[in-house]
């Protein structure tokens, strides 16, 4: 049988046929169980008369063609009524599966707000309803999620593009412009290039990191630590930010690359994300097995609520604070996209000061 119908039909014939098996194997053994007795039964006649008759003689009881004939009559109506009763409980075994089936049909044309809602009772088929619906949750979720990280980076990307047109535009209009002029718009046109391809860097960093790992080796936190605390001591002076180092030897496994890119966000982000006179401490440890990673850093209060959405990507905690942007809103993404390829775990608490405490547990 073909179309969406067939497999459907198919199962419930299947089963339909399997039920009235069933029933009409329960069928045939009633039918022996009350008539092989019956085989032996003699009738008795009474004779004589009298107020107490007495029995004297037997007949010829129930014959084996009597038998045969009730039992056949009764084979050729139990099988029908089989059928019948094994179609009705298929049907309505497969009621849920129905259902399912048209509700997930329509959630794949692209409704993915409907959901299944198979409701009572609770059975193995409305269980997984719920699993399903719960999938779709998630599936929603992540198409939304992908579809305004599609619209925040086309912006993010589209942004120093139009500068660096709008740039060139009012240099070549200006039929006056010297070649100061023209070396200025050259140093703020290599000024938004850098921009743009910092951005894609970030963005290629986020794509690589929910990829999952391509290598495992064995990384020293404590090293990797120093080394983009290095990097980042000139812009910790600029911003008027001390950094405080309580770094230890802190092994464990995964992708060096995307490693020092965790702690170069996490750094990073609590450096720009500061006030002047504030401070960073980062610690590197171990817990039994685990590898810690700690940032903490001290800032603008934060309410424990928008802790979440600044792991999201494209987002800010005050993109305009003091006229200026602060990153691209990518540096906590990509450090979550980092701890869940490496199935580690990442905890954030908002501190009653400002800003933030970080830890970072990789697995043994």
């Amino acid at each position: 049988m073909t179309g969406p119908e067939g497999p459907r039909r198919s199962l419930q014939a299947r089963l339909a046929l399997f039920y009235a098996a069933g029933i009409f194997a329960a069928g045939i053994v009633v039918l022996a169980v009350v008539l092989l007795p019956l085989a032996g039964l003699q009738s008795t006649v009474p004779v004589g008369s009298g107020a107490a008759p007495a029995i004297a003689g037997t007949g010829g009881g129930i014959g084996p063609h009597q038998l045969f004939a009730g039992a056949a009559i009764a084979v050729v109506v139990l099988i029908p009524v089989a059928l019948a009763a094994g179609w009705f409980v298929a049907g309505r075994f497969l009621r849920p599966l129905r259902a399912i089936t048209v509700t997930a049909r329509a959630i794949s044309a692209g409704n993915l707000h409907q959901r299944l809602n198979l409701g009572e009772p609770t059975g193995e088929l409305t269980e997984l309803g719920r699993i399903l619906d719960d999938l779709f949750a998630r599936l929603d979720a992540a198409f939304d999620a992908q579809r305004h990280f599609v619209a925040n980076a086309s912006h993010e990307l589209r942004t120093p593009l139009a500068g660096l047109r709008t740039l060139l535009e009012v240099v070549l209009a200006d039929p006056d412009a010297d070649a100061g002029a023209l070396r200025s718009a050259c140093h703020e046109a290599l000024a938004l290039g850098g921009h743009q391809e910092r951005l894609v860097e970030a963005l290629l960093t986020l794509a690589t990191s929910e990829r999952g790992l391509a290598r495992r080796d064995t990384v020293d936190l404590a090293r990797i630590v120093s080394g983009v605390l290095d990097a980042l001591r000139d812009l910790a002076a600029q911003r008027g930010v001390r950094l405080i180092e309580h770094v230890a030897p802190s092994a464990t496994t995964g992708d060096p690359g995307l490693i020092e890119s965790l702690v170069a966000n996490l750094i990073g982000n609590a450096v720009r994300h500061n006030h002047p006179d504030g401070h960073v401490e980062i610690a590197t440890g171990t817990s039994g097995t685990q590898a810690i990673l700690t940032v903490v850093n001290s800032g603008p209060v934060i309410a424990e609520d928008q802790i979440e959405r600044l792991f999201r990507p494209f987002q800010r905690l005050a993109p305009d604070r003091r006229g200026r942007r602060d990153g691209y809103g990518l540096g906590l993404a990509i450090a979550d996209a980092v701890v869940q390829a490496h199935q580690a775990t990442l905890t954030t608490r908002a501190r009653p000061g400002g800003g933030l405490a970080i830890t970072v547990r990789f697995p043994a």
